[in-house]
């Protein structure tokens, strides 16, 4: 763990839980893999969580619950934004119900921190939530423990909290693309949180969270202005085939909707460009559904010249390297390019390495936080 962290949208992280396993296009560059096999493979909380392949180190799926750090967030007076199993998924397959009642009891007893957790696995973190009224006690119960024995005032301290959604757990899934974003964001709007939210990091293809009937059949949008009130019949088409239907009803409803959108691109060895349209249409959705919008960086690669206003590449050759990849036909076409790629010079994005790139899109920096509630 680490009180102080280099991530743009948190403050320090939190590592009950390290190890995990590859599932999805996400996983490939994962740094926090890279590390367990590397810097930090003789470290007890990631020694034999990994293994070697031509590809560098890669989770073997085994997880480890490190109960010396269990207790770190009750020692931090001041709040912070805490990213929870950074090291880790909270809800990968290999870790116990038991652990996830732990780091639930000491998110409970720590209201002065907001807890932002994020996962894969959004299934089962809805199983979870959805049974976390049958298992009050024994959440409380951890929570006694981990505070120092098992007093009356910290199981009812926790036994309340946990009636209902914490205010102060931030409950995400990731989602690098429009596949992902289709299997986990429905899942995790179904799950009982008090902010839900989404980190589109790395951001490997375009994502629409709007109210597309294609992906959403039950009409629900997955971000709404509107906030409690849901809106019926409005979309927009991906492709001139589609209907674009303009009309739309307002009515009252208690549909829950995505509270937070993080995007960035990938950084470090063997990262994949993204596209600038890509972070623009998040953006662009975000401002439209009045819905905070954070862009965490563009990581590696950034667009040619003059794709960003008012930022250049310097013409140096440790900075500027002759790595030009123009991104056209299979990859940035169809059915994309009438949607996300409107200006051919935009396809064309140059390595110049995370520290150069900066997180400025189109010149602005965007910062946008949910309401943190105590």
């Amino acid at each position: 763990m680490a009180d102080g962290t280099k991530i743009e949208w948190t403050d320090a992280t939190w590592n009950p839980i390290t190890g995990c396993a590859v599932v999805s296009p996400g996983c490939t560059n994962c740094y926090a893999m890279k590390l367990a096999g590397t810097r930090l493979k003789n470290h007890e909380s990631r020694k034999g969580l990994t293994k070697d392949t031509k590809a560098g180190p890669v989770w073997i799926g085994e997880v480890r619950f490190n109960r010396k750090w269990l207790d770190q967030p009750l020692r931090w007076s001041k709040p912070r934004m805490i990213f929870v199993c950074a090291h880790g998924d909270l809800f990968a397959e290999g870790v116990d119900q038991v652990w996830i009642d732990h780091v639930f009891a000491v998110m409970a007893l720590a209201p002065q921190h907001t807890f932002q957790v994020l996962t894969k696995r959004p299934e089962r973190m809805r199983e979870y939530m959805l049974g976390m009224s049958s298992r009050r006690s024994f959440i409380a119960g951890y929570g006694a423990l981990v505070r120092g024995g098992n007093l009356p005032d910290h199981y009812e301290t926790a036994y309340e909290a946990i009636a209902k959604p914490l205010p102060n757990v931030w409950l995400g899934v990731s989602v690098e693309d429009q596949r992902r974003a289709d299997e986990r964001i429905p899942v995790l709007l179904e799950t009982p949180a008090a902010v839900r939210w989404i980190s589109a990091e790395p951001l490997l293809g375009p994502v629409d969270l709007r109210n597309l009937r294609r992906y959403n059949p039950k009409g629900a949008p997955w971000i709404d202005g509107l906030r409690g009130l849901v809106t019926r019949g409005a979309y927009l088409a991906r492709s001139p085939d589609e209907c674009c239907i303009s009309t739309s009803v307002t009515i009252p409803g208690e549909l829950p909707n995505l509270n937070w959108v993080v995007a960035g691109g990938e950084s470090g060895l063997g990262a994949r460009p993204m596209h600038p349209d890509w972070a623009r249409s998040l953006r662009d959705q975000c401002a439209a559904a009045g819905v905070p919008f954070l862009f965490k960086q563009w990581g590696e690669w950034v667009p040619q010249v003059g794709a960003v206003d008012g930022w250049t590449i310097p013409d140096d050759p440790e900075i500027s390297r002759i790595d030009h990849r123009d991104w056209e036909g299979d990859h940035w076409g169809e059915p994309y390019r009438p949607m996300w790629c409107d200006d051919r010079d935009d396809d064309t994005v140059s390595r110049v390495g995370k520290r150069y790139a900066g997180r400025l899109l189109d010149g602005i920096e965007h910062n946008g936080f949910p309401e943190v509630r105590r």
